[in-house]
Formats: structure tokens, sequence, C-alpha cells
């Protein structure tokens, strides 16, 4: 063999490495978007107790928790009615109705705690009907049905309590209420148990409950097929209209029994108090698609989403931040995560 011959470069090596260059920096993205968030999340926490060192005691921990907890439930509901393809916006609507039924079951007709959450939860049934009459049967496009449930209740809450707040020792027809909220029934709200809040508890196990539904059981799976291509799941035997129909009774029970741990923490019924969480259960749901690059509704990634925001907001108040800053970055943390989830569910589909 001659030494022109053993100096000829082997002609694969060239394309083999070029490829490979070429792919670090779409591996780099992937990572950034499956790992981002979660990351972020990470590096937050160090940051604000640093800032701050109140913020990395047990106490403070709790209330964040606490204070998510209620969004996390709702959101959970929120993330089960978007597996199929739908999208509850009366979620918040649902919260602030069932927190005014059950003040007026416990103060007006003075009940029971356990009635006035028996009550709760069948507002929470009576307004995912709605949803399900619209949507399913009458064939009103998600959105749209919603929003108009959302109206609806927030106008019927009104007109129940007349636009009034409803609280022990209110005046009426002429005369004190009878009722008050029960023990029992606040120990929902601001009780706990080995000094963790209730509402942790209730939020930890929903979540539990909704991840095993939708990842290890027939109907979650049935869930993901309908919001994948719902005339293909159809073709291939689910009862569409019966799963989109338990989605959003999931999601008006989930709303319902975040509405029961709200009303039991405010000892009252506030006109307007669900307003917050449509906001903020819908910002979870949709950061959770960008939670370990999922890009589909995930009830790990809602939980996530929930911390995320309660994380940051806890944060940004004990630095002192503007309140009106809040809502802003929200927003912002929501945009940031529809980009992410969207650009890679983009990239797939290219390939």
């Amino acid at each position: 063999m001659t030494a022109q011959e053993t100096s000829v470069p082997s002609p694969s090596a060239g394309p083999q490495e070029a490829p490979v260059a070429a792919r670090v920096p779409e591996r780099v993205a992937a990572a950034a978007r499956r790992f981002g968030l979660v990351v972020l999340l990470i590096v937050l926490l160090p940051v604000f107790a640093a800032l701050n060192p109140a913020f990395a005691t047990y106490g403070n921990s709790m209330i964040v928790l606490q204070s998510v907890a209620v969004v996390g439930v709702v959101a959970l509901g929120v993330t089960v009615s978007m597996t199929t393809g739908g999208f509850d916006l009366s979620a918040g609507a649902c919260v602030g109705f069932v927190v005014m039924v059950t003040a007026l079951t416990m103060v007006r007709f003075n009940l029971t705690g356990g009635t006035a959450i028996a009550v709760g939860l069948a507002a929470g049934l009576v307004v995912a009907a709605v949803n399900v009459l619209l949507t399913v049967v009458a064939k009103v496009p998600d959105l749209v049905a919603t929003l108009g449930t959302m109206f609806l209740f927030q106008g019927l809450a009104l007109i129940v309590t007349s636009g009034q707040s409803v609280s022990a020792g209110m005046t009426v027809a002429g005369a004190p209420a009878p009722g008050r909220y029960t023990e029992g029934f606040v120990w929902l709200g601001g009780g706990t148990v080995a000094s963790v809040p209730v509402p942790v508890i209730v939020f930890a196990v929903l979540a539990a409950a909704v991840y095993v539904f939708l990842n290890h059981t027939r109907w979650g799976r049935a869930l993901y097929a309908i919001g994948g291509n719902a005339e293909a799941a159809r073709l291939a035997g689910v009862r569409v209209a019966r799963y989109r129909a338990l989605a959003y009774a999931i999601s008006g029970l989930c709303a319902a029994l975040g509405g029961i741990l709200l009303s039991a923490r405010l000892g009252r019924g506030d006109v307007g108090a669900g307003d917050p969480y449509l906001l903020q259960s819908v910002a979870a749901a949709l950061i959770g698609f960008a939670v370990l690059g999922a890009n589909r509704p995930n009830a790990l990634g809602t939980v996530v989403g929930a911390l995320f925001i309660g994380v940051l907001i806890n944060g940004l108040t004990m630095l002192n931040a503007p309140y009106y800053t809040q809502t802003f970055v929200q927003g912002a943390l929501l945009v940031g995560a529809l980009v992410l989830s969207y650009t890679g569910r983009r990239e797939r589909s290219d390939r």
C-alpha cells in the first residue's frame, strides 16, 4: 500500500461527524423544553431564601402549599376536561357558586356541615350538567359553552344571595340568620393533621388519584384518545359523548371541592370569592403542558404549575413586590410555558 493510498481520508468520516455536531443545539433545546420549568422552580427556591430567610421556614412552606391547594384542586379538574379537547372556563364561577351555596346552607337554613358539603358537591354536578348539555347534547363549542355557563352561575350566585355576602348574624327578613358555620366544616379549611393543613392533604390525595386515573386506567386512556382524535376514538369503539360528559363531571366535582375548601377557609360566603381561581387554575393546567415535555394535559404537570405559581407569588410578596404585578407575572409565566410546549410540539410534527 502506497503513502498516497494511506493518506486518503475516509469518505464517511465527515458526513457522520457533521450531523452529530448539528444535533447538539437541538438536544440542548429539547432538554430546555423538557426540564426548563422544573429547573427554574428549583433555582427560585434558594434565590428567594437568600433574599429573605423567612421564605425557607417550615411555616412559610405550609403557607405556600395551603395557598395553592384550592387552585390545584380546581386546576386538576380543568386538566381532566382538557384531556378530551375541552376547556372548562366555568370552573371559577363554580367555585364561587359553591362558596355561596354552602354558606347559605349553614347560615340561612341552619343545616349541618355534612349537609353543606353534600349540597356543594351537588351544585358542582349541576354546573357540570349544564356544560354537558351545551357541549355534548347541543354541540356548542366548549369555549363558548363554558363561557356562557360561567356567566350563568356567576349571576345565579348573586341572585340567591341578593348580591350580599353570607355570614353568621346577617339579617334575613328583618331577623338575624339562625345558623353559623359548624366547627367541623371550618376545620376543612383551617385544620391540620400532623401539622399539615387539611387542604394540602386533600390536594395531594386528589392529585395522586387524578394521576392514576389518567395514566393507569382505561378511562384515562380513552379520554386522551378522544383529545387526540375524537373520530378515530369513536371508530375504535369509544363512547365519546359519555367520556366527554365524565370529564366535565369530574371538573365540576373538583371545582365544587375547591369551593368547599375555600368556603371553610373564609368562614363566610363572599360575593365573587371564586373569580380569581379561573385564571390561576387555567394557568396551572396550561403550564403543566410544558413540564417534562409532556405537551398534553397531565396531573403531575398541573401540580408543578400550581406550585410554581404559588412559590413565585409568595416569594414576590415577601420581597415587597407590588401586588398589582402578580397578574402580570402569572401571564408572563403562562406565555413562556405555552411557547415551550407548542414550539416542541410543532418541531416534532415537522420531523
